[in-house]
């Protein structure tokens, strides 16, 4: 298989295990050269710490993807996670636009809200800005609640399989082409991921740890990304992410003292043996 190179946009914690400090080891790890472009640099994530340093890198942007320009450096596959603000959106659309090898996949994770609210920071106005961005994906990656922001349908805590794939169905309308929906459980004590494109649908179901984790979507992306690389379908790479995060928090939830994320880097040989 030809060495890829993937394009990871998203923030730096430098402390707290999640974006680019996920990303970067776990794509790398699937055999991908993986170049990153930071958004922004805090001290640590947000969830639980206090007093956390940020610097904005958006005014950043151009001047690198002008330079990428110039040297004639492009991206087999480009992997969106969080992004800060509207005008960061648009300079990633323009980066995507112009910094790619021709047909090159867009995974675009639009990490913006949980538990039916967006994240602090967050408005309808940026909501409006993704919009943008998640209709040019090749593979769309939202949990229930950004995909209700992102349609305008009702975000439900309990839901049949019509519910799922009407959320599907209108974030395809959009222009995504393929739709990755985690954390659909249909029954108690379980979860699982959804993959939808041209009206077919896939679901794996697999166990739900009720312990929550820090920067679990990152690691659910970037194993999702690095498995699609590898050359597995979509609906495998669902599955490999699914069973390597359920396994990154098996190995961290009996250590009190690791709560600000999920010891990933302890479970990269069990990632390698699904990537076989």
């Amino acid at each position: 298989m030809m060495y890829k190179r993937v394009l990871t946009i998203q923030d730096v914690s430098c402390v707290g295990q999640c974006s680019l400090t996920v990303a970067l080891p776990i794509v790398s790890a699937c055999g991908c050269e993986c170049a990153v472009l930071p958004s922004a640099v805090l001290s640590t994530h947000t969830g639980g710490f206090q007093g956390w340093t940020f610097r904005d890198l958006t005014e950043d942007m151009p001047a690198i993807r002008d330079h990428w320009i110039k040297e004639n450096i492009k991206f087999d596959a480009f992997y969106t996670g969080y992004l800060g603000s509207t005008k960061q959106v648009d300079y990633v659309r323009s980066i995507l636009s112009t910094t790619g090898v021709e047909g090159a996949l867009k995974v675009v994770d639009p990490a913006m809200a949980d538990n039916g609210k967006l994240y602090p920071g967050f408005d309808m106005a940026f909501v409006e800005s993704m919009k943008n961005l998640c209709g040019e994906a090749d593979y769309l990656l939202p949990n229930i609640t950004e995909a209700c922001f992102l349609t305008g349908m009702e975000y439900r805590e309990t839901y049949d399989e019509a519910y799922v794939v009407s959320l599907c169905e209108k974030l395809t309308a959009q222009g995504a082409k393929s739709i990755v929906l985690t954390g659909v459980g249909y029954r108690p004590g379980m979860t699982g991921v959804v993959v939808y494109k041209a009206g077919k649908i896939e679901y794996y179901e697999h166990k739900k740890i009720s312990t929550g984790c820090h920067g679990t979507g990152d690691v659910y992306a970037s194993a999702f990304v690095g498995a699609l690389m590898k050359g597995k379908t979509a609906f495998e790479s669902a599955k490999i992410a699914a069973d390597y995060t359920v396994k990154c928090i098996e190995n961290t939830i009996d250590d009190k003292n690791h709560w600000y994320g999920v010891k990933f880097e302890t479970a990269l040989p069990n990632l390698m043996k699904m990537l076989e």
